[in-house]
């Protein structure tokens, strides 16, 4: 049986409050998502269902803010910042939570899980791929796994949002 080269940091904690830059490719680099013309990224409908994703998975899961992304003909780049204490902080987030209506015999839980990344690309990946099933492009498939890249200091955080920002720009 095959072995598959492990890319995440081993006995890193993927769902603690950071920065993330990831990549995610389409799989054989095929151009799914549109093209480059004049610098500027034309999307494909396959290239909208992604951007959409990525904008719903920034709603879907409140304790991550999406810093900078883009879609590209064949990958996605993107800075994910997850917030673990997002359900434990009520002041200094931005994020009100003292109107929340209670249900009638709403039982109590305990405050949701904080998704690690891997699964939080995960949920991406899947619903892209499910919704472009849908419309049609039965053949689109991801390729295994993405890279991801820790984001250390603010220094860095400035210089890979800014390769995101201008990467249409660079494309060959």
């Amino acid at each position: 049986m095959y072995n598959r080269k492990l890319t995440r940091l081993s006995g890193f904690d993927y769902s603690g409050s950071r920065y993330y830059f990831v990549t995610i490719c389409v799989k054989d680099h095929s151009s799914s998502f549109g093209k480059v013309e004049n610098k500027s990224m034309q999307l494909s409908q396959n290239g909208i269902i992604a951007m959409e994703q990525w904008l719903w998975l920034g709603t879907r899961y409140p304790y991550i803010d999406l810093i900078s992304f883009v879609i590209m003909p064949n990958h996605v780049h993107g800075i994910i910042y997850i917030d673990a204490d997002f359900y434990n902080n009520d002041v200094g987030n931005g994020r009100d939570r003292s109107l929340q209506i209670r249900q009638p015999n709403q039982i109590d839980r305990p405050d949701p899980k904080i998704k690690p990344l891997p699964e939080l690309i995960g949920a991406y990946k899947t619903t892209v791929s499910k919704r472009i099933h849908m419309s049609g492009d039965v053949e689109f498939k991801w390729q295994k796994s993405f890279h991801d890249h820790i984001i250390r200091n603010i220094k860095s955080l400035d210089n890979i949002k800014h390769y995101i920002e201008t990467n249409p720009e660079n494309w060959l």
